[in-house]
């Protein structure tokens, strides 16, 4: 099966990058994860994205926050898709990161998600490797039941019980 590429420059993306890595997980996708810097380790980069394509990754997902440069120089060197999540930043709240990864030039694109949207990022990834591989179709199509169904159950309990209690219920 196609392999999804997910790399961060820093750990502290971690906990977002876990969640398109546990959604690819769920999927049944295959992925590799790794931390690298585009501008502390250009060189370790540099070799990390040429490699790609020879070990079978089909899809990067890269997030980045600040100046937000990983999920571009994934794109300029490695010749598939690539989707970048901008990271919620302590400084602008994650627009600088948004406004990196999106503003890219023309020739070198990038797909972009939400600030911090790790799960979105996982989903588009299998979405681009169905394209060509029905049994990963049939699981998204799976996926998207079964959200259609809690959203269902939800406002069935709704009714049933009102909003106040609901809230209540929430809130434990």
């Amino acid at each position: 099966m196609a392999k999804v590429g997910i790399v961060m420059g820093s750990d502290s993306d971690l906990p977002v990058m876990a969640q398109a890595a546990d959604i690819l997980e769920k999927l049944g996708v295959d992925f590799e994860m790794t931390v690298i810097s585009a501008h502390r380790e250009p060189d370790i980069f540099f070799e990390y994205a040429k490699s790609l394509e020879e070990k079978g990754v089909k899809v990067v997902i890269a997030g980045a926050g600040k100046a937000a440069h990983l999920p571009g120089m994934c794109a300029a060197l490695f010749p598939m898709p690539v989707i970048g999540i901008p990271m919620k930043t302590s400084d602008l709240g994650g627009v600088d990161s948004l406004y990196s990864i999106v503003q890219m030039p023309s020739g070198i694109p990038v797909a972009t998600v939400a600030i911090n949207g790790g799960t979105n990022a996982g989903i588009l990834a299998a979405k681009i490797l169905a394209t060509s591989d029905e049994e990963l179709l049939g699981r998204l199509k799976e996926y998207s039941t079964s959200m259609k169904e809690e959203v269902v159950k939800k406002a069935e309990r709704l009714d049933e019980v009102g909003y106040k209690e609901y809230l209540a219920q929430m809130k434990k």
